[in-house]
């Protein structure tokens, strides 16, 4: 038997079947797992619990560094006020500490000269060029802004204003010597071009000064007499710690030739390549080790310190300064200027980010921290290798926002200790000094306080009051650090945008080049009137030219 209908009947069938189906979702029947099927609280609350557990699982390392930063402020605080340990107590109580440090330092090197090789050779030669003007700019640009919003906040504070008699006698005298400002920029000079590249991974050049005594003739009337002239005379002197801008410098150069050789230098490429994933291999391992060693490295730093309520009651306005200039920078400045450049959420940036900024917070160390970086950035943030691998370790040495805010405060609040009025000449000298200063200023902790020397011998600062600023370096140097790794995360960030958009524009470039070529290249219509031998003559005549 054969059942026909027609289309009518076809469409009433259809509306009644929709119709149905409505009136079974409406009174809560499951059809089939239909979408907009009601679910019953067991269920629900499965499927809720299921989605935590994929949250907690996929930011599981996020979560665990917070808490490691968390508990490491409440053990440091529940030792501190329950015993007195020794000094030999608290150093065995930072070695987990100590454990993490020394596995990011493990790595460095390796990273650094691998990836800014392959980095280097696998740009093209015209990315180059715009990349390395646009992360100079940048990386100067947001320094001097750092820089400022120091100074505002400095003058608008006005941290040190009369407290010279309060905090003098709370410190000792840990003064460091400073060196002539000619000197520090003649040895920046000096460090970019290492005279030997393998005691650069563990040494650097530093100016160290020696009096030398002579004597020497002078006129006296008409008498010629013997003086003993004592000059300071400055001598080249290898220091302990990691040359990193030499190594920066050699790896881009040694990556540029390889590429320049073409084929020959394929396969060197590819030997960095491999070394550089295995070292990323070991970063990953060195990562679920992170939250345990930040939490002894904060705790540890707290149990050490002398009297935190001495030293907050006294230089709470120098460290209010500070850290609410890191805020203003790190919250609103650099998202601001991601923004505008590439018309994405900074916010969101920097959430893929949350693993780094902890361990710079914990452990004080652009370099340490530069391993998670690269990680975070690349696999979280969708930032290309090439770009993530050639700016991220040029960034932890030369942008350091945090350090050149941090040392503009500094200065005006010795200045403010001592009385002593800036002028114009002195501020626009502390911008300058402060943004030149810190660029291969070392990635290490402390290391912002050894270059603040520098600025107050080209202000004429005294630089005792140093002291002051080592009694609270602990606490100022986590801030500062993450803004510092920040900045060079947006910097990546920004130029990985930038380079992609240079591409499109060069394959637009190359597709109207090509079309115009395949334009010139379509033969001619013969005209009604001109016979095919004459035209063949022409031809013949074209391809002798040519």
């Amino acid at each position: 038997m054969v059942i026909t209908y027609t289309p009518q009947e076809s469409g009433l069938r259809s509306i009644s079947n929709r119709n149905s189906s409505h009136r079974d979702i409406m009174a809560g029947k499951m059809t089939n797992g239909a979408p907009g099927a009601q679910l019953n609280p067991k269920e629900d609350s499965v499927r809720r619990s299921a989605a935590v557990k994929r949250f907690v699982m996929k930011n599981l390392l996020v979560i665990l560094t917070v808490s490691g930063v968390i508990l490491g402020v409440i053990l440091g605080v529940s030792v501190r006020s329950t015993t007195e340990l020794s000094l030999t107590s608290k150093l065995y109580f930072a070695f987990p500490g100590e454990l993490l440090i020394r596995m990011l330092k493990m790595v460095i090197i390796p990273l650094v000269v691998c990836s800014l090789v392959c980095g280097a050779a696998s740009l093209d030669t015209r990315a180059l060029g715009r990349l390395g003007v646009v992360a100079i700019g940048y990386f100067l640009g947001t320094t001097l802004v750092a820089s400022s919003i120091g100074m505002v906040l400095a003058f608008a504070i006005k941290p040190g204003l009369g407290g010279a008699d309060n905090v003098n006698d709370l410190f000792d005298d840990q003064v460091i010597e400073p060196k002539e400002v000619t000197d520090s920029f003649l040895d920046l000079a000096r460090n970019i071009f290492p005279a030997n590249l393998v005691a650069a991974a563990f040494q650097s050049y530093g100016t160290v000064y020696m009096n030398v005594s002579r004597w020497v003739n002078m006129t006296n009337g008409s008498e010629v007499v013997k003086v003993l002239h004592v000059e300071k005379v400055p001598i080249g002197s290898d220091v302990d710690g990691m040359n990193i801008l030499g190594l920066i410098t050699y790896a881009i150069a040694f990556g540029i030739a390889l590429k320049k050789l073409g084929s020959m230098g394929d396969e060197l490429i590819r030997f960095f390549d491999v070394f550089n994933e295995g070292t990323m291999v070991v970063v990953s391992w060195v990562m679920w080790y992170a939250p345990m060693g930040v939490m002894f490295l904060v705790a540890s730093k707290i149990i050490d310190m002398k009297d935190p309520v001495i030293l907050v009651t006294n230089l709470g306005k120098y460290i209010l300064c500070c850290v609410l200039g890191h805020v203003i920078h790190g919250v609103l400045v650099l998202p601001l200027i991601y923004f505008l450049i590439t018309r994405k959420n900074p916010y969101a940036f920097l959430m893929g980010i949350i693993t780094p900024l902890m361990t710079a917070f914990g452990t004080a160390s652009s370099s340490a921290t530069l391993p998670l970086m690269i990680k975070h950035v690349e696999e979280v943030n969708g930032v290309d290798k090439t770009i993530s691998r050639f700016i991220l370790p040029i960034g932890a040495t030369v942008n350091m926002d945090g350090a050149a805010l941090f040392q503009t405060v500094a200065t005006v609040f010795i200045a403010y200790l001592n009385d002593v009025t800036l002028t114009f000449g002195q501020i626009f000298t502390i911008l300058v000094t402060a943004t030149a200063s810190s660029v291969g200023a070392a990635g290490i902790p402390a290391g912002a306080v050894l270059t603040l020397a520098v600025i107050l011998e080209a202000t004429g600062l005294p630089t005792k009051d140093i002291s002051l600023i080592l009694a609270v370096d602990w606490l100022i140097d986590r801030p500062n650090t993450v803004v510092n790794v920040e900045g060079d995360a947006f910097g990546a960030g920004i130029l990985d945008v930038l380079n992609k958009r240079y591409a499109k524009q060069w394959a637009s470039v190359a597709e109207q080049e090509l079309q115009e070529v395949n334009a010139q290249a379509e033969p001619r219509q013969l005209s009604e009137g001109q016979p095919l031998l004459t035209q063949g003559k022409a031809t013949e005549q074209r391809e002798e030219k040519l």
